[in-house]
């Protein structure tokens, strides 16, 4: 996919980044007042509506065709994209935090179009601000040509910093990464004013809590607050924290039919159900829908490498899996009907850390829902993970020699 960002949007875009990111700062966040989406005769009109001007930028990527805008930083309210888009030619719109300090918005296109021209313009007499984006309607060659994120050290992380090596490690003390799935520009699954990534973030912290009095853990998250973490950057969070174990915490709800209580999920090619690979392939593909290109890969030697390291890991993972329903089971009498699964989440395939993906329950199922949002229930459900957690870590200790270094 290319990298090239187009003369178009670098005329766009220089007049308003040409001083330094800080020097902008205008001292409050930008508010998303109003926008519309409509169709043109040769493309399609985005116009958003902003309380000042942000730094800002935009970009187009493929599979699926979709336009991205970043901005630093907008506030998006309670605002229903759903309402903005009058286009047939956009199939709809999504925004959010992307990650701390930033918010994108990521339009589906139902058709290649090109960027004809992006301007930003401000009100002299109360500083609002104007976008307005036009598309023109171009075949998928000239789209493809055209895709690509830009690069651009005002935009992007910075350098990492100089830090000092970690403490040495404590071999008595379990390092457990709890990863609340969603979050940002992806909300996850939504039901009566709940959404998955609220609500995991919420659950997360109360793991947290409860793991770290029972003594013996060091829990870290790999997000705290309402912004997006792209998967790898999730399971890279585990690796760099030096994890015993990782966590992903998930509530989805289902299209059709209906499921309640908990279920595990380790890592496998091969789904246990039809049901599975379709949530596998829905949370993968969250990534590219919002504006993240996951399209590289790694070379066949090391995939091998991994291949074998997950081969080695796979039964600890397994086994972690087993002792949390165990303990889900004990704390709060239920679980899923086939509560251990298997299916392919990118989450999972850190090669050297046990791992799982825990469905803490079902936002589609009423009674799920109901003790989803109480905190006495999730307190009763985060001790079972704590004692299945503390069951595994025992018997996996014994096991330790057993293994092939």
């Amino acid at each position: 996919m290319s990298g090239v960002f187009r003369p178009i949007l670098a005329g766009v875009l220089s007049a308003f980044l040409a001083a330094p990111l800080a020097a902008q700062d205008l001292g409050a966040v930008a508010q998303f007042e109003t926008g519309s989406v409509r169709d043109r005769w040769s493309g399609a009109e985005l116009t958003l509506e902003l309380s000042q001007g942000v730094p800002w930028r935009l970009f187009t990527l493929t599979e699926p065709n979709r336009l991205v805008m970043d901005f630093r930083e907008v506030q998006w309210g309670e605002v229903d994209p759903g309402s903005l888009d009058d286009a047939d030619r956009v199939l709809s719109l999504r925004m959010g935090a992307y990650r701390p300090g930033w918010s994108r918005l990521v339009a589906d296109l139902a058709e290649p179009m090109a960027v004809d021209s992006a301007a930003l313009r401000t009100d002299p007499s109360d500083g609002g601000a104007t976008i307005t984006v036009r598309l023109r309607s171009v075949d998928q060659a000239a789209f493809d040509a055209e895709a690509g994120a830009p690069r651009d050290p005002r935009w992007d992380l910075p350098a990492a910093a100089v830090v000092d090596a970690l403490p040495p490690r404590d071999p008595a003390r379990m390092r457990v990464v709890l990863d609340p799935g969603h979050g940002g520009i992806d909300p996850g699954a939504e039901r009566d004013g709940t959404t998955e990534a609220n609500l995991m973030l919420t659950f997360a912290r109360e793991l947290q809590d409860v793991l770290r009095r029972a003594g013996g853990f060091d829990v870290i998250l790999t997000r705290d607050g309402d912004y997006f973490v792209s998967l790898e950057a999730r399971v890279a969070a585990a690796r760099n924290a030096g994890a015993d174990l990782f966590i992903s915490l998930h509530a989805d709800a289902l299209a059709e039919g209906e499921a309640r209580g908990a279920a595990v999920y380790v890592l496998s090619d091969d789904a246990s159900d039809a049901a599975s690979a379709a949530l596998a392939e829905r949370h993968n593909r969250d990534d590219l829908l919002a504006g993240i290109d996951l399209s590289q890969s790694d070379d066949r030697v090391a995939n091998v490498l991994m291949s074998l390291a997950r081969l080695d890991n796979a039964p600890r993972s397994e086994a972690l899996a087993k002792h949390m329903l165990d303990g889900i089971r004990n704390a709060v009498g239920r679980v899923h009907k086939r509560p251990l699964r298997s299916a392919g989440f990118s989450v999972l395939k850190a090669a050297d850390i046990p791992s799982v993906l825990l469905e803490v329950g079902f936002l589609s199922t009423a009674e799920d829902l109901k003790n989803l949002n109480d905190p006495v229930w999730r307190q009763g459900m985060a001790a079972g993970i704590r004692d299945g957690i503390i069951a595994w870590r025992d018997e996996d200790r014994a096991l330790a020699p057993l293994r092939r270094n």
